[in-house]
Parts: C-alpha cells; structure tokens; sequence
C-alpha cells in the first residue's frame, strides 16, 4: 500500500482500524491511464511489511483492465501475483516479478473431482499435466476438487480421493508442486460438494500421506460450513497449501462491514509460520481498486 504504515495500539477499536484503513491514504488510485493534459505518474512500489504473501483472483480487478494492466496495479499494491492465470499470460506474470499463485490442470472441475474411481485416470494425466507445467515455471500450487457427493456417503468419497491422489502424490513430490484440493460450503454456494469440512479434507490428507496433497482453505467457505475458524486454522495448518479471502455475508470486501475479522485470522497465519501465499477471492461492491488496496493493507499484519 502507497507509503502507508499503520502502528495499532490494543486499545484501537477494530472499526476504527479497518475505516482507517479504507479513509483518505488509500484515495490515490493506480492510473489506467492518465488523465488528458497530465503526465502519467508510476507510483512508488508500495511499503508493507511482506509477511502474508498475497495474491489475487481475477474478480478482484478493476472490470475492463488488460492483463498487463492488472499486473502492474500487483505490483503498485503489493501482491505477488494472481491465482488461476492460464499458461499463455505465464511470461507476462513473469515480464512484471510475478507468480500464478494457485495453477489450474487440464480437466475435472467442482462438480466432478476424485471422488468417483471412474474419473481418476482423466484428472491424474490432467494433474500430471499441470503439475509438469507448473514446475517448469517455478510455481508452487495446483488446484483440485472431490466432486458433489450425488448420494456418495462421505467415508467413501474420501478413500475415493485418498486412492485418487496418491496416484499423483510422487510425482508431485519430485516435481515440489503442492495439489490443493479446494474446501467449499456446501450449505449456501455449492450444494452437495463434498470436501466441505477441514476435518475431512485433512482426513484424506493423512490417508495420501504425501507432503505435497494438501488442502486450499477458503476462509469464506468455511466460515460459511463451520465457523471457528482461526481455532481450525490452527489445529489443521500442516494440511493448508493456500488460502482465499472473502467477507461474510456476501463474499464481498474483508473490512468492517462483515463478520469476519481479518487481521486476526492473518496473525494466526504469521505465528503459525505458514510461507504460502493468501488470495483475495471477493465481489467488489464499490471501487475496485480502493477495496484491493484496502485488503492488502488489513492482511499485512
């Protein structure tokens, strides 16, 4: 964040931080342009402390940038790169010091993941695939899903996936790519998925026994299946590949107006000494590129 360091006494209320935060140091916007009559201005490379390594997913950026442009509004706030960014813009991430964060691998998808035997040969070549690629570039993580249950009873969906991922496991291990299989509600979001609780993902974790199978904990979706979060963070970090943000209700901004509490949950992950990286995966309600200056700032605790 532009030339803003924040020192909190205990005795500052949360509301007052988090609207400090979003008040008049974040007003200076990163150019998508200059405006007519003016010389465009490159602003300073931002001064935060680095300690949660932060990225970003697609929808957190101002609609209508080019990929270049989001690259460097990554630059401007501090993150280190982007989730999800397909092979082709590799380079560019590149060009700008960036990562892809978080990878996809050719195939499956949330509906239709490890939990069923028959779909295990298609995702483990689309996982050998993605993983290689991934590698090659020096990314860390790649994503992966269990599938909706479709009546599976979840003891068997999860050695279904156990079974599954272990067919990947050593090749991930020699290629040092983490496969994160995504935690998500099944309450409001996605009905029936069926890796819906840490407790189970971190169940088929130990059945893998690989040190690459972990688990992407999207702090939304289980606020949303469970609640506990920081004590479930805790209890389960050795599992944990990557992290999403988002506000609850709503998915939307991590600031005051929401339940969740994120410069707390960010502590917990400093102490726990977790060195993975945490993306902010929400739905702007108000000016894009204000709300990722001001998520950084609240997670760069």
């Amino acid at each position: 964040m532009d030339n803003l360091k924040i020192e909190v006494s205990d005795a500052v209320s949360r509301r007052g931080l988090l609207k400090g935060v979003a008040g008049g140091a974040l007003v200076a916007a990163v150019g998508l342009g200059a405006r007519p009559g003016m010389a465009e201005e490159k602003p300073a490379a931002p001064k935060i402390k680095g300690r949660i390594k932060q990225g970003g997913c697609g929808g957190v950026f101002p609609k209508g940038a080019t990929f270049e442009q989001k690259c460097q509004i990554c630059k401007d706030v501090g993150l280190f790169g982007m989730d999800f960014v397909g092979d082709a813009d590799w380079p560019t991430l590149k060009k700008y010091g960036l990562v892809c964060t978080l990878a996809r691998a050719p195939g499956g998808g949330i509906g239709g993941g490890f939990n069923r035997k028959e779909n295990h040969e298609a995702l483990v070549a689309g996982l050998r695939k993605g993983i290689e690629a991934a590698a090659e570039a020096g990314w860390l993580n790649v994503i992966c899903f269990s599938g909706n249950r479709q009546g599976l009873a979840d003891d068997v969906g999860l050695e279904n996936c156990a079974e599954g991922l272990k067919k990947i496991a050593a090749f991930a291990e020699e290629k040092k790519v983490n496969v994160c299989m995504e935690l998500l509600n099944s309450k409001r979001n996605h009905k029936d998925y069926q890796c819906d609780r840490t407790a189970w993902g971190a169940e088929m974790c130990k059945k893998v026994g690989s040190p690459r199978i972990k688990l992407l904990y999207d702090i939304y979706h289980m606020q949303v299946q469970e609640g506990d979060v920081i004590a479930t963070i805790r209890e389960f970090i050795q599992y944990i590949g990557h992290f999403h943000t988002a506000g609850v209700p709503g998915r939307h901004e991590i600031d005051d107006t929401q339940e969740l509490y994120y410069p707390a949950i960010m502590r917990a992950i400093v102490d726990l000494k977790y060195e993975g990286y945490v993306s902010h995966e929400y739905g702007p309600t108000k000016d894009a590129l204000a709300s990722l200056k001001q998520a950084v700032a609240i997670c760069d605790v």
